[in-house]
């Protein structure tokens, strides 16, 4: 396979968001739902010029409506501990509803600043609003999705590639595990070393071993992600075993010698574009 060096470095994306990388729906529409009850019993007090008055006699006879207070101000948790600037010391809330004294919960709905909420000028539905909240919270695990992305987007790959070719594939696959299932060892430098993909031939009996990785930004890791991998094409292919590094991302723009050296001595570094293009198409076995 030939090998461009060029090529490699100016096809890098920028971004591999994928479409359910945004927003888990599935998971929004879930715990909006398991709210909705509450929620709605909720929405009674919308506009009440009286809430307090109207808050204690819904609470009487409704107090789940309590569990759903956290999540009004974005917060998962069903017990609070709140420090108080003024009387200098700490107010616990427990929103399963068992407090008996309404009071309690509806100091929170005014300290908290939730009753701003229910005001004629305010929202006007909290399932709605609750939704809207889900979605906030569900940006924080954009930081787990984005940490596999690219592994599940080679996943596709190589999926396809295997399906096409009859091979076999296993994902983070382990020297003990490759050794159970296709009966081939390989010594690696780090006893638990799992790889993100192995590809095992059933007419050749060889497999192949996967490294993925993206990097938006630059750093003395990936200065040391080289090394690493430079060293671990030597062990492997002692053993008579291809590793096929793809990786991608930007950053490397800011560590191209390093990245150079090792497009240079392992035989298949390859980025989503040389992917796209084809590569693996090109591997021999």
């Amino acid at each position: 396979m030939q090998k461009d060096f060029n090529n490699l470095i100016t096809t890098f994306k920028s971004s591999i968001k994928t479409w359910d990388y945004f927003v888990n729906w599935k998971k929004v529409f879930s715990n909006s739902s398991d709210l909705e009850i509450a929620l709605n019993k909720l929405n009674y007090l919308l506009g009440k010029d009286n809430l307090e008055g109207e808050f204690k006699k819904l609470y009487s006879s409704n107090p789940d409506i309590v569990k759903a207070l956290p999540v009004l101000l974005a917060v998962r948790e069903n017990k609070l501990e709140v420090f108080d600037k003024v009387t200098k010391n700490s107010d616990f809330f427990d929103f399963s509803g068992k407090e008996k004294d309404s009071n309690k919960y509806y100091e929170f709905l005014e300290k908290s600043g939730l009753a701003r909420l229910f005001q004629k000028d305010g929202i006007k539905n909290l399932v709605d609003y609750v939704l809207g909240v889900e979605v906030g919270l569900d940006s924080n695990g954009r930081k787990n999705r984005g940490g596999t992305l690219m592994e599940e987007i080679v996943g596709t790959f190589l999926n396809d590639f295997c399906s096409k070719n009859g091979f076999e594939c296993m994902t983070q696959a382990k020297a003990t595990n490759i050794k159970s299932k296709w009966g081939i060892d390989v010594k690696v430098d780090k006893s638990e070393r799992s790889f993100d993909f192995a590809i095992y031939n059933l007419k050749t009996k060889k497999i192949k071993l996967f490294e993925t990785n993206f990097y938006n930004g630059g750093g003395s890791k990936l200065k040391a992600v080289c090394g690493e991998f430079r060293s671990l094409y030597d062990e492997l292919k002692a053993q008579d075993i291809d590793f096929i590094w793809v990786t991608d991302g930007l950053g490397w723009h800011t560590t191209k010698r390093p990245l150079e050296e090792t497009y240079n001595h392992n035989e298949y570094v390859f980025n989503l574009n040389m992917l796209e293009a084809g590569a693996l198409d090109k591997l021999t076995w």
